[in-house]
């Protein structure tokens, strides 16, 4: 497998949270965890299927996109829309399987799995309004 050249990066209000979150609802798997000297989780190294994601927490002032969106109405608007405005993509295997594990697991649907020309796919957002599609190639 060649090694992954683009590694998404996200941050959390609650890094910690976040982590343990996207790997109970997306079935991603922890393989690190950095604390800064106040013990606050800053850094997550998550993996899927041999892709990694990282989940930081900047500083106490970064709000996530749910958060921002209650007083900044611009980013409200960007939120109105179901499509990914700030996230990340993921290939999987089986969308269908996998949407079931998200909506189980209380993810904000925002989207119901479809299949277009390349993929089939749907969309969701995390516990802090960050917005994921997972997809699957046609014919696997």
């Amino acid at each position: 497998m060649a090694e992954q050249r683009v590694i998404p990066m996200l941050a959390y209000e609650d890094a910690g949270l976040a982590a343990d979150w996207i790997c109970k609802v997306f079935g991603f798997r922890e393989t690190e965890r950095f604390h800064n000297g106040q013990g606050t989780v800053t850094d997550v190294v998550l993996e899927l299927d041999g892709g990694t994601v990282l989940v930081g927490h900047p500083s106490d002032a970064y709000q996530g996109p749910r958060r921002h969106a209650q007083a900044c109405a611009l980013a409200r608007q960007w939120l109105e829309t179901p499509f990914i405005v700030d996230g990340v993509v993921v290939m999987i295997d089986d969308v269908d399987t996998h949407f079931g594990r998200s909506k189980r697991g209380g993810a904000k649907i925002l989207s119901e799995p479809e299949t277009n020309e390349r993929q089939r796919q749907y969309r969701v957002e995390d516990l802090e309004g960050h917005r994921w599609m997972f997809a699957q190639r046609l014919g696997t």
